[in-house]
């Protein structure tokens, strides 16, 4: 059942798996980790083993009922059954014997006097019953087969979350990584700055404050780069709290990670994405069952309403006193129908509760249908904002950059002030961490709009 359920699991990430390889064959090694370690997704496959057992006892109600249902008794007091027999027919057989002048009756037969609850007495049998016509086990049959594909739907909904969830941590820890790169870089230019500005200071060209205002910037960059600190412990814990693993393991890197950026692209358009996404969601298909379900349900209403239960049975077995089984046995066989006459409306309100149940998912099922083309539209927009985010922050980058080296080829000739070179530091700064955040928020955009078009793990 295990090993059913791990298939059912990994199979509906399959296809995902052979494009991801292209995409980062250190992300597919934990995905697969992460699909075969995940709590939730282990709570998720108890409950389709809870269904597939349930359809399992459904089934089993059709088969013969066939039970071993042995008994004895023994009983001391209590009312008895007391008949003067021999008071009524000895004085009669007395006198027929004198007339006939033979002895052919008995005239010392005792009184009956036996206890009301049989003593020393046992029923050795075996009971069995077979249904022939029942509405009831027939929809229930079929109601338990729908929710059982109702929950392997789910468990594939389950998987598709976490396979993203896993995705966008490990993004997430790429880009903390990427930012912490980003202030140590920034922090050794403002090292330098200092040196420098010590080293006029010594020399009698500056004054104390630009020392000052140097040191001054030093220690507040040090309180960011304590924030990205946290956000990389952060991350990284969250990672592995997804693949099941001690929190503080090590992860392995895909330094190739971010060429994809640059080379992704959207192939569809909107409407072909989103009828994509009707056709693919999981969480539509799972209303498909509940409504096919509740359907049933109501089926088995109105059936059980019109139609009786017949079935065949009977006992076989042994019953006497004392367990002698000689000239004991016995069989018995029965026809029987159960036909609900009347229940005061009893059916009635059942058929119009399950009526009622199965247009409130069918109403469910049209909003789900309406969220997941709103999702697609939001998903399609924000890639495409991405796209051009992230081509505006190369540009971006590229200005920063010359602006940078300029202005710190001035401020070593003491040709511009601190303010200005600052200045520069600080565009550089956020030039580079703008266009980290721009590559993996284009990563985990395209990531995103995989998951609401239904894709496991498909660029």
């Amino acid at each position: 059942m295990k090993i059913r359920l791990l298939i059912i699991t990994l199979a509906c990430c399959l296809q995902g798996y052979a494009v991801c390889a292209q995409e980062s064959p250190v992300l597919e090694a934990y995905l697969r980790e992460g699909l075969t370690s995940n709590l939730a997704l282990q709570q998720e496959q108890l409950e389709v083993n809870k269904a597939i057992q349930a359809l399992r006892q459904a089934k089993a109600l059709f088969a013969p009922q066939i039970t071993f249902a042995p008994t004895y008794s023994l009983a001391y007091g209590g009312r008895r059954i007391a008949v003067p027999v021999g008071d009524m027919l000895n004085p009669l057989f007395a006198t027929i014997n004198e007339l006939t002048g033979r002895q052919d009756f008995p005239t010392d037969i005792p009184n009956v006097d036996e206890l009301l609850a049989p003593h020393n007495f046992h029923d050795t049998k075996i009971t069995f019953q077979i249904p022939l016509y029942s509405p009831e086990l027939k929809y229930n049959y079929l109601i338990h087969s729908n929710m059982l594909s109702s929950r392997e739907a789910r468990l594939k909904v389950v998987s598709t979350e976490i396979s993203f969830a896993i995705r966008e941590a490990y993004y997430q820890y790429m880009q903390a990584l990427k930012l912490q790169e980003v202030y140590r870089s920034s922090r050794k230019i403002l090292e330098e700055l200092t040196r420098l500005n010590q080293r006029l200071l010594d020399n009698q060209m500056v004054t104390r404050d630009l020392v000052l205002a140097s040191e001054y910037e030093l220690s507040a960059h040090d309180r960011q780069m304590a924030e990205t600190e946290k956000n990389v412990n952060v991350t990284q814990a969250y990672f592995n709290f997804l693949l099941n693993r001690d929190l503080s393991s090590d992860i392995k890197l895909d330094t190739h990670l971010l060429q994809k950026a640059g080379h992704l692209q959207i192939q569809e358009d909107l409407d072909q994405l989103i009828a994509e996404a009707l056709s693919g969601r999981q969480e539509i298909k799972t209303l498909d069952f509940s409504v096919l379900a509740a359907r049933n349900a109501t089926q088995l209403e109105s059936k059980s309403a019109v139609w009786p239960n017949l079935y065949i049975g009977g006992n076989t077995g042994f019953q006497g006193y004392s367990y002698r089984f000689a000239n004991q046995g016995y069989l018995i066989a029965q026809v029987g129908l159960r036909w609900d006459l009347y229940k005061g409306g009893e059916r009635k309100a059942k058929i119009a509760q399950a009526q009622i149940r199965e247009q409130s998912i069918e109403l469910q099922r049209t909003e789900a249908e309406k969220r997941v083309m709103l999702e697609v539209v939001q998903a399609y927009h924000a890639l495409k904002a991405s796209f051009q985010g992230l081509k505006e922050a190369e540009v971006g980058l590229e200005k920063a950059r010359a602006y940078y080296s300029i202005t710190h080829s001035r401020y070593f000739n003491q040709n511009v002030l601190l303010v200005e070179y600052m200045k520069a530091v600080e565009d550089l700064k956020k030039a580079e961490i703008l266009h980290t955040i721009s590559q993996y928020e284009l990563l985990l955009r395209k990531a995103h709009l995989d998951r609401v078009v239904g894709r496991s793990l498909v660029e």
